[in-house]
């Protein structure tokens, strides 16, 4: 009989260390509070990302009466400590702000206390005070760190929590039963904390830490120290016994992962019905697959997270899947529709008259044992944090295991959070999403002129897109200028050489792994050649044609499959005014756009009953930022034409044309963006011309 293999040793929580460099920290407490603060937020194991939030008293000059005002400095509404500058920081006189408490009713109205806040404001200050600011204006300390670490939460989160926090720190750090975010914790805060003047800090129930010190250094260190010391005691805990009970599920190899992933997210996407797409994230690290495969997963995950921080991005409860069920799409379905039941009864449960209408009941987070946790949301960067936030909720309920049991909160309270009318009103306040948001691009060509001015102007307006080329060194900039500009989380390369079948599966599968499916592919990789008949060779011909008919077959075979799974998209195929019109010794250049302009129409038949629209635009003579016309193809359209191949070939197209226009990339991605819109959503089979006008390509 083979030796049976041992159950893998629990994940182990990282322990912070301090890097506090006083040479680096600035001098005014201002610029101290600044600098810990980013520390903190830099830190994933100190706390997540938008998490937390820091605070200072400072002595200051009152800019209307010259007189020196004690000013509270506080980590603003919707900020995030480890990117944030000064004006992340909401400032308020601290003898205004204190006197606000003569107004408080009690816990039934302390919402009401919110709205007294900007008439605390010092120096006309813009920034929004968030609702953790009694935690901090309250305390009597003139520094004071609120974080969320999994060490931390984990003990917050655990029935033998309370009794840990007493063994770790003997007295010295307090506990705080449950309470929600808002004034009456503050309240009770500073009450606990005057009553108890030696503790260094308090874990509250549910919820995180929050400690104290004198100066900014001291408090940072503080904040370290209590992390470090609960993140020792579980480890100590978690030493030589396998984590949720041992596994169940062996993860699959990270290839077989990666396919599942592809394979899965798109019908997944296609099943989530809302006014909007969903963006997807894939995520198989450690934590995931240790807590994905282990004996207590199914228990631990309908239990939900415990911390606000965690379902107000994540949902209450993730959506479990069957891993020997994937392919079956009646399963899927009927697990996709069962989640939305439920949350809908949760719903129904728990909300009250005055409470927000019902939001959206789809899943957030998917889990699969052995393949990892995939994430939807409305946007790239949301799923991927509403992942990391579950990673969070993984690791919490590993420590809360290690010393007494996983607790989530009461299904109320957790609704009360998610509900919350202050979440109702910052939700409300927020901008409406740009026209793209939602949509999943795939560009090819997206090095060259047109295709990175189209991979930017979907961009613009909000579309994730995935930017291929088979040239590795022009790609590689084009995607890093469209990162800087548009930042990383929405921008993803592939070298992908179109006429390679395999090639164009794998840029296919990064859109559906990296992004969840796709909404529109661009076909735009393209050469040009120009030659008289007698001197075209069989290899030029087959160049053209393996590159501007086979290769744009090639792309769109690949898309129909994703756009059918989500109910639709949008194909646009880029033509040539060449494949209408005549071309003096580009037979077979011409030839070959105008197979492609057919196979659009083709295509626009075939696409139509699955909601697949297939459009084409031609444009003529985009000169400046194309790579083809850096080519041979300048030397031989000029040759062809009698004319010098510099700036009088741009000269002679300008005024070829009808408006005397020169044609820009921006100007085909305009129209291409049309196409892929929903301003043109009953088209299909169209061609746009941008060419400034020629005659010989009008349509008919």
């Amino acid at each position: 009989m083979p030796a049976r293999t041992a159950a893998p040793e629990a994940l182990k929580f990282p322990v912070p260390r301090n890097r506090w460099r006083t040479a680096k920290s600035g001098q005014g407490a201002e610029q101290l509070l600044l600098y810990r603060s980013n520390l903190l937020g830099s830190d994933l194991g100190v706390t997540n990302f938008g998490g937390g939030n820091t605070s200072a008293k400072v002595e200051s000059r009152d800019p209307l009466t010259g007189q020196t005002v004690t000013v509270l400095w506080v980590k603003g509404s919707g900020g995030d400590l480890g990117s944030m500058k000064l004006d992340g920081f909401s400032t308020l006189y601290l003898d205004k702000f204190r006197s606000t408490e003569s107004h408080y009713r009690g816990e039934a109205n302390e919402d009401e206390m919110v709205g007294y806040l900007p008439h605390c404001t010092f120096n006309l200050n813009p920034r929004a005070a968030s609702i953790d600011t009694p935690l901090h204006g309250l305390l009597p300390a003139t520094h004071v760190d609120h974080v969320h670490p999994d060490a931390i939460i984990a003990l917050a989160a655990s029935s033998g929590g309370e009794a840990a926090t007493r063994e770790i720190w003997y007295g010295a750090v307090g506990w705080m039963p449950w309470r929600r975010p808002g004034f009456e914790l503050g309240v009770q805060l500073r009450d606990y904390v005057v009553a108890n003047p030696s503790i260094r800090g308090v874990i509250l129930e549910g919820h995180g830490l929050i400690c104290w010190g004198e100066s900014s250094r001291s408090c940072y260190e503080r904040t370290i120290g209590l992390i470090s010391a609960a993140a020792h005691h579980l480890n100590s805990r978690l030493e030589g016994r396998p984590a949720f009970g041992g596994q169940a599920v062996a993860a699959l190899p990270e290839p077989e992962r990666r396919a599942a992933a592809a394979r899965l997210m798109p019908r997944l996407r296609g099943l989530m019905a809302g006014e909007r797409g969903k963006i997807g994230h894939f995520s198989d690290d450690a934590e995931t697959l240790e807590f994905v495969g282990s004996k207590d997963f199914l228990r631990l995950a309908a239990i939900g997270t415990s911390c606000p921080d965690h379902f107000l991005r994540t949902k209450i409860a993730p959506l479990a899947l069957d891993p020997g069920r994937l392919d079956d799409d009646a399963y899927l379905a009927a697990a996709i529709a069962a989640y939305r039941e439920g949350y809908a009864a949760y719903y129904n449960r728990c909300a009250g008259p005055a409470d927000p209408a019902m939001r959206d009941p789809n899943p957030v987070v998917v889990l699969v044992p052995g393949i990892g946790r995939i994430t939807f949301a409305a946007d790239k960067t949301t799923a991927r944090l509403a992942g990391e936030f579950y990673g969070n909720a993984i690791n919490v309920m590993r420590g809360a295991e290690a010393v007494g049991a996983y607790q989530g909160l009461p299904e109320q309270e957790a609704f009360n959070i998610e509900y919350w009318a202050l979440e109702e009103a910052k939700l409300q306040r927020m901008p409406k999403p740009k026209p793209m948001v939602g949509k999943i691009a795939l560009v090819t060509g997206g090095a060259g002129g047109i295709g990175a001015a189209t991979a930017a102007r979907l961009l613009a307006d909000g579309a994730c897109v995935v930017l291929v080329d088979r040239a590795a060194d022009v790609l590689k900039q084009a995607g890093e200028g469209l990162i800087q500009t548009f930042g990383r989380d929405v921008v993803r390369t592939a070298i992908c050489d179109v006429t390679d079948e395999a090639q164009v599966q794998a840029a296919f599968d990064l859109a559906a792994r990296e992004f969840g499916g796709l909404d529109i592919l661009v076909a735009n990789a393209g050469i040009a050649s120009s030659a008289p008949i007698e001197e075209t060779t069989v290899a030029l011909w087959r160049k053209n044609y393996d590159v501007l008919a086979e290769g744009y077959f090639l792309t769109a075979r690949a898309a129909f499959p994703l756009m059918r799974a989500q109910n639709g998209g949008s194909i646009v195929f880029i033509g040539s005014k060449n494949g209408v019109a005549a071309a003096t010794n580009a037979s077979a250049y011409a030839s070959a756009k105008a197979a492609a302009l057919h196979l659009a129409r083709c295509l626009a038949l075939e696409g139509a009953p699955f909601g697949i629209r297939v459009n084409s635009v031609n444009p003529d003579a985009v000169i400046r930022g194309s790579r083809i016309w850096d080519g041979d193809w300048r030397q031989e359209r000029a040759g062809a034409h009698g004319i010098d191949p510099g700036a009088e070939l741009e000269e002679h197209y300008r005024k070829r044309s009808m408006l005397k226009k020169d044609v820009l990339p921006e100007d085909v991605a305009e129209a291409v963006y049309f196409l892929a819109s929903e301003a043109s959503a009953k088209s299909t089979g169209n061609m746009i011309n941008v060419d400034a006008g020629n005659a010989q390509a009008f349509t008919r």
